[in-house]
């Protein structure tokens, strides 16, 4: 989510951003619900192949994941296989977005419906977002709509992880085989710990929904990276105004030796973070944020720090 600046008129006090009706753009539902459609397609397909090597108890590779969009041409029905992890993937991302977006609208200020991004990549889709059409004129209001995504999306994603790791497999390095290796948040072996007592989590078969809840511990936990223009840069403006400018240079920089010794991903991030997400719009506003917020503040790291992992995805040997 990012707040970009539009054409508005105020119709109410200075700490909303209303629209007129003659200001506001339309929203183009059939754009919202054909890209919803499309990323419910390409994640089934995906959910396809983890479901078909869940249950013949090999891991997961690129080309199961490919071998799937061919075979449901030929059995539509597979999809059905993939329903668990999609459904509970499309619904975590979509709580996400739904926090930010009726937020936005509590305060009157003007968003997009989510836009979902399909694409044949390893879990499917890209993410969604929505889009900013009005100015944020106090750092509460900034506050509430950049924590709501993050909170409403591990909220939702509680339930099918927990639901799925009791569906999960014990099986002899099963997580460490494979083309990529996936790393474990301290959330999901918090639930290995209270399903599996004692079992590594090398040992831990995922089951797809429990795969997808994973997918959406890593978008949390990216979008509450305190940088620039993701939800924690956010949240940290709010608190600390222009300062946290530099802040996001700093963690910007960080996520460089995080590359190098963990994970190559992390450049990638770094890269695409320092050329198109460090901009953040300024709010005069000197106005500080209540005792409320700032516990709302502490449980938003804390969550992040639940959510994150080191090495999300490496290359298996």
């Amino acid at each position: 989510m990012s707040p970009n600046g539009y054409s508005w008129t105020p119709t109410a006090p200075p700490d909303r951003g209303f629209w007129t009706e003659a200001a506001r753009p339309r929203q183009r539902y059939w754009l919202h619900i054909l890209l919803l459609v499309a990323t419910l397609l390409s994640t089934t397909v995906v959910g396809v192949g983890l479901a078909q090597t869940f249950a013949a108890d090999r891991p997961f590779d690129f080309d199961m994941g490919f071998e799937s969009y061919v075979s449901m041409w030929h059995d539509p029905a597979i999809l059905l296989e993939g329903l668990p992890f999609s459904l509970t993937l499309v619904t975590i991302l979509l709580a996400h977005e739904a926090g930010h977006y009726l937020t936005a609208r509590h305060y009157g200020v003007d968003a997009t419906l989510p836009f979902f991004l399909p694409a044949p990549t390893l879990i499917g889709t890209m993410g969604a977002f929505i889009r900013i059409r009005s100015p944020i004129l106090t750092k509460r209001i900034l506050f509430d709509i950049g924590a709501a995504g993050p909170f409403a999306g591990f909220v939702v994603l509680i339930w099918p992880l927990a639901i799925g790791v009791s569906m999960s497999k014990v099986i002899p390095g099963a997580s460490i085989h494979g083309d990529l290796i996936f790393g474990t948040p301290l959330i999901l072996r918090l639930f290995e710990w209270a399903q599996f007592p004692g079992v590594p989590a090398a040992n831990i078969y995922l089951h797809p929904m429990a795969r997808a809840a994973w997918v959406g511990l890593l978008a949390t936990a990216l979008n509450l990276l305190p940088i620039g223009q993701l939800d924690g840069g956010h949240i940290l403006y709010s608190f600390i105004g222009d300062r946290s400018k530099i802040l996001s240079r700093i963690f910007v920089a960080w996520l460089i030796p995080m590359g190098l010794f963990f994970t190559y991903s992390w450049l990638v991030w770094a890269a695409l973070l320092f050329f198109f997400g460090m901009r953040h719009p300024s709010i005069v506003d000197p106005t500080r944020l209540g005792g409320t917020r700032r516990w709302l503040g502490l449980a938003a790291l804390v969550i992040l720090v639940l959510c994150f992992t080191a090495a999300p995805i490496r290359p298996g040997s």
